[in-house]
């Protein structure tokens, strides 16, 4: 017996030599582990197409699935933190990818996504990847080929022959355009009535032709205009447009836009009508030139002959979920019909913390040209605009502002009622606090003591107001309020009531009413009572009817007007799906 044991021994050692590991065989393929990658920064967002840092270098391809997850450093009630689902804000799909990079389309969100937002791959996505790998390293090749350059020719000529769609910004095109007529009857002494032609234009045109730029906005003009009557409130707000052409290319240093537009980077300079060229040193600096007109009449400097035109520069960085920050200083020129009336030095600046804090504040510093006959003026500063809001709760909100002019504001007193002017004519120190009430119920209210260098004594401002929409899951909405002003160039109250009921693109209603009381030594006197309603409303497919009728009752005012407009609606994005989803 022992024998025959002895003799299995022997013949079992050649097999256990065997099993030995060779230390001159190369080592087993690594058992497959999760991808080295699963966040990607988004880099730049246009509209429903987000921008990405990983591309198929990192594993991902055409219709890899992302999400944006809940941030557990806010709570679920935030707005910036509404979950769609358990635990996600947002659904992403890859639909055209490069080796470090990928263009993502949204499919469901519950907020706008910013550069500052991290997506992630789902499970569901990191085992496809693993199970793909894993798949990967099982396979023997018979020989390897390597190539000097940088591609694969194998790769290039596949990704010659197969046909890519355009990413879905590219020719993106939608809006509408219309013809209008307006009819304003005078009332009074003197009455009479004149009737106005004009046209509108609303657009939003992402990469035309292929191009970086993008044609976004509103415009409203008259064509012909019947013998000159008094403006009216309704053309007032007209010209409060904004439209512009600009060009946004994240992988070009230079940026630009054409139009009426605020700013970028300065809006505290109020809407121009010129144009902006911008050159970015680096990713978080930006130096500008500017040039234009001051055409809103809701601006501080409105003027219609004015001209302006300078330079700044910018330094901006940080996180939008947490610390963030962007600065700006420059200097300009105010000219009025092309002659100097006064040079300047602007800073602004902006500082925020998440949604719980932002700080912003604006300055200018001049030096006007006196009048005729007057002293010099010197340099000073002529303005100052400070902001700070605080989220004490995700139901409560407090605000502080301290607001000075130096000068008197130039904009449009008829404007007072429309609740455009309020940042102007609260000036002094002022608080106040918005509160979030269950049933789509918010209440704020505001006080504060105004005064400026040319006040003999304080005043009290105050404002109380409350908004509730979705009335009843009517789509109705309602907003009242109340304010009082008091400052060394106005005086006054206005108490306004606001009816809203909007269907989306199908139908949208607005009615306002309310009186107001102006009192200035520098303008006429408007104690006023006025009514404006609109609305506007699809006709079928392609049309659309808007009407809108504005009366208004005592001061210097006493009209009524009728607008009405026809036009054509369009959009190409179906059409461009549609067309995509035929191609192999």
């Amino acid at each position: 017996m022992r024998i025959s044991w002895l003799f299995l021994l022997l013949l079992a050692a050649p097999a256990c030599l065997a099993q030995r590991v060779d230390p001159s065989a190369p080592p087993a393929p690594p058992l497959p582990d999760a991808p080295a990658r699963t966040d990607f920064h988004i880099k730049y967002v246009n509209g429903t197409s987000v921008y990405i840092d990983g591309g198929s270098s990192s594993g991902l391809a055409e219709d890899t699935q992302l999400i944006l997850r809940e941030n557990t450093r806010l709570s679920p009630s935030d707005p910036a933190n509404k979950a769609i689902e358990p635990g996600i804000i947002a659904r992403l799909k890859v639909i055209s990818v490069a080796s470090t990079s990928a263009v993502c389309e949204v499919t469901a969100k519950s907020r706008d996504l910013t550069d500052q937002d991290v997506v992630s791959l789902p499970d569901s996505e990191i085992k496809n990847l693993i199970d793909k790998d894993a798949r990967g390293s099982s396979r023997h090749y018979p020989m390897v080929l390597s190539f000097s350059g940088d591609e694969d020719p194998m790769d290039e000529e596949v990704r010659d022959e197969v046909p890519r769609p355009p990413l879905p910004e590219i020719n993106q095109m939608r809006g509408r355009f219309g013809f209008t007529m307006s009819t304003i009857q005078q009332l009074g002494q003197g009455a009479s009535n004149s009737s106005e032609y004009g046209m509108i234009v609303r657009a939003d045109f992402t990469r035309i032709f292929g191009t970086h730029w993008n044609l976004i906005g509103y415009w409203r003009g008259t064509l012909q205009q019947a013998p000159a009557g008094q403006q009216s409130i309704q053309d007032l707000m007209n010209r409060t447009y904004l439209m512009s052409l600009s060009y946004i290319n994240p992988q070009s240093p230079w940026t630009a836009s054409f139009g009426r537009m605020y700013l970028p980077y300065a809006a505290s300079l109020e809407t121009i009508d010129g144009g902006f060229v911008g050159w970015r040193p680096s990713l978080r600096t930006i130096l500008g030139g500017f040039f234009g007109s001051s055409p809103d009449p809701t601006a501080w400097n409105y003027n219609p002959d004015r001209e302006l035109g300078g330079v700044f520069f910018n330094v901006h960085g940080g996180s939008f979920e947490d610390f963030h920050y962007s600065v700006t200083a420059g200097t300009g020129m105010d000219m009025i019909k092309w002659s100097v009336d006064r040079p300047f030095l602007f800073t602004e600046s902006n500082f925020s913390y998440g949604r719980y804090l932002s700080v912003f504040h604006s300055m200018q510093v001049d030096k006007p040209t006196a009048n005729p006959g007057e002293p010099a003026v010197g340099w000073g500063l002529g303005q100052s605009l400070l902001t700070v809001r605080l989220q004490v709760h995700p139901r409560v909100d407090l605000d502080f502002s301290d607001t000075y002019f130096r000068d008197v504001p130039t904009y449009d007193a008829a404007l007072v009622g429309t609740g455009l002017l309020d940042k102007y004519l609260y000036q002094g120190l002022n608080g106040g606090v918005r509160l979030r009430f269950p049933l789509h119920l918010i209440g704020y209210a505001g006080i504060g003591r105004s005064n400026n260098s040319n006040d003999a004594k304080s005043s009290l401002n105050e404002q109380l107001g409350a908004t509730i929409t979705n009335v009843f899951k009517t789509g109705l909405s309602f907003d009242a309020r109340y304010s009082k002003f008091d400052s060394g160039f106005a005086s006054g109250t206005y108490k306004t009531v606001s009816v809203m009921r909007d269907l989306g693109e199908r139908f949208r209603l607005d009615l306002q009413g309310g009186r107001y009381d102006y009192n200035s030594s520098l303008a006429a006197t408007n104690n006023s009572y006025f009514i404006n309603s609109m609305f506007d409303m699809n006709l079928g497919a392609r049309l659309f009817l808007q009407s809108a009728f504005t009366a208004q009752r005592g001061g210097t005012f006493d009209y009524n007007q009728w607008t009405n407009t026809l036009g054509y609606r369009f959009d190409n994005r179906a059409a461009i799906r549609a067309a995509q989803s035929h191609q192999p």
